[in-house]
């Protein structure tokens, strides 16, 4: 997929954009070996992951009770033996079973275990219901099998994936290191201490709670020649590049231009409100890659959750969950998806910034600029992304601030 950097992108093409940087990005990236541990808090894999052996490496049983060759017709004779987890489990034959605890390994022979609720015992035979062979059995290589590809190069692990990793005995993986961020805000009012530094902060959480090392490296007033070196010093030493303001057209905006001089801008501008500004460069000089992020701070914060993230994340999946919106909500520009702030109480969607709010900054038609001004609007607990508004009563689906801020 190509753009010029004139042309306006959806936020799909946006993501998929980000997404060939990130495989960019890594590809021949340092690797270095880290305990599970480490790796499960967020580090992306250098190497697939294969399973050594099979899991489990023997069927064990999932209830208490008795295990058998259940392609046999009963009585069973019952052996004078009980396995637990601990114990090797005995030979029996086709018409014998055996006494099984929870998680003991059952004999080569056996297929099906009998709950022990359901099992009859008379003078050492075993009757009971018929069952399939496999009830109550964990059979042996079901989980995973010996060889089997369970990880990708790329992907990002997560604490759970601890537990599979642990069970196989794999004690530590190939991971590449994360990606170190510098953050820099542009703006005269800021440089000057006039104004604070309201994004920087935040996306450096956002970064940190991605799995990846942030460092905010200050500011550069509105002076072309002072944003570009600002980029450029930052590029020479981090892997990403993330900036704040002077992403739009006006006279002192110049974060493009530098962008441009130092680079390649990939986008500039996705039909996404608040947030519309965003872009995205390759910066080959200095092996590195940049994010131009729009200064206002929600507006800042919804682009970085909903576009950049992937960068960072390798997913871009967003979860939603149904709401009754409490009010009418319409939109002004045809054409972009639109973030709506909503405060979620007993299962109804209020849409924070509307005048039926506490925060009542836009009326009835959302007003993305004015919102995204607002810091009182990051009380939301999630938005809605809507090409359209919506109609009060109507069901809308919520995406929770907490599904993109791990």
């Amino acid at each position: 997929m190509t753009h010029s950097h004139d042309e306006m992108v959806t936020r799909r093409e946006a993501v998929s954009l980000v997404e060939t940087l990130r495989e960019e990005s890594l590809e021949g990236r340092k690797a270095r070996r880290v305990s599970v541990t480490e790796a499960c808090s967020g580090r992306v894999l250098a190497e697939s992951v294969r399973a050594q052996r099979d899991d489990p490496t023997r069927s064990t049983a999932t209830m208490d009770g008795y295990a058998f060759d259940a392609t046999e017709a009963y009585p069973f004779e019952v052996v004078e033996f009980a396995v637990f987890p601990e114990d090797d489990p005995p030979t029996i034959e086709v018409d014998q079973a055996v006494r099984v605890a929870t998680g003991a390994p059952i004999p080569e022979r056996a297929n099906a275990v009998l709950k022990k609720e359901e099992a009859t015992v008379e003078n050492g035979t075993l009757s009971g219901p018929e069952i399939e062979p496999g009830t109550y059995v964990y059979e042996q290589g079901s989980n995973v099998s010996a060889g089997e590809q369970l990880f990708e190069p790329g992907e990002q692990l997560a604490p759970r994936d601890a537990i599979l990793l642990h069970d196989l005995g794999i004690e530590s993986v190939s991971t590449c290191d994360p990606f170190d961020v510098g953050l820099v805000a542009t703006g005269t009012e800021i440089h000057e201490g006039r104004s604070r530094d309201l994004d920087s902060p935040m996306l450096a959480a956002l970064v940190r709670s991605w799995g990846h090392v942030p460092t905010v490296e200050g500011s550069a007033p509105d002076e072309y020649d002072r944003v570009v070196r600002a980029i450029e010093e930052t590029a020479a030493s981090h892997d990403v590049v993330m900036t704040t303001g002077g992403t739009s057209v006006g006279k002192k905006d110049h974060v493009i231009r530098a962008l441009d001089s130092l680079g390649e801008v990939i986008f500039h501008r996705v039909r996404i409100r608040p947030g519309k500004p965003l872009a995205a460069a390759r910066l080959p000089d200095h092996d590195a890659v940049a994010f131009a992020i729009p200064g206002k701070p929600v507006g800042a914060h919804t682009v970085a959750s909903l576009v950049v993230r992937p960068f960072f994340t390798e997913t871009d999946d967003i979860a939603t969950i149904p709401a009754t919106a409490a009010a009418d909500v319409t939109v002004s520009v045809p054409g972009f998806e639109y973030a709506i702030p909503v405060r979620l109480r007993d299962g109804d969607a209020i849409p924070l910034g509307h005048a039926t709010s506490e925060l009542d900054v836009y009326g009835d038609t959302f007003d993305p600029s004015v919102l995204s001004s607002s810091t009182r609007a990051t009380r939301a607990d999630g938005f809605v992304l809507t090409e359209d508004g919506f109609e009060q009563g109507s069901t809308v689906d919520v995406t929770p601030h907490t599904v993109l801020e791990p």
